[in-house]
């Protein structure tokens, strides 16, 4: 089984979905890992902010670092080769990275009904 680390930029929360002003494409990408996980595939999300040692203890990672910056992250590994720079993943390309087959359609997520709760507890981070 592969395994797929996802090293992204600081967020204000592990998942990024939180506060006022929600990214739509970490929502997607949010879910698409969560289809990924279900198919008992081996990911791992790293948060800078949170999680730098994960950052600071991968070779390859801290190179990236080096090269390019936080404004290159998000990076994703499939065992430990970079396989996407600077932007998330889409279910797609997860399932091809894990060796699966063609996912099934994701449900739609409505942000103006998730704007009134946030992750984060009483209403922000």
């Amino acid at each position: 089984m592969v395994s797929i680390r996802v090293f992204e930029p600081a967020l204000c929360c592990n998942t990024g979905v939180c506060g006022e002003d929600v990214d739509q494409a970490l929502v997607n990408f949010s879910a698409d890992l969560d289809y990924v996980k279900q198919q008992g595939v081996a990911i791992t999300r790293h948060n800078l902010a949170n999680d730098p040692t994960a950052f600071v203890d991968n070779p390859a990672v801290m190179s990236f670092l080096q090269a390019a910056g936080s404004e290159g992250l998000p990076l994703v590994l499939v065992d430990d080769v970079t396989v996407l720079t600077g932007s998330y993943p889409t279910r797609d390309m997860l399932a091809r990275y894990a060796g699966l087959g063609a996912p099934t359609l994701r449900p739609r997520f409505n942000l103006l009904a998730a704007a009134d709760s946030a992750c984060c507890g009483a209403g922000g981070c």
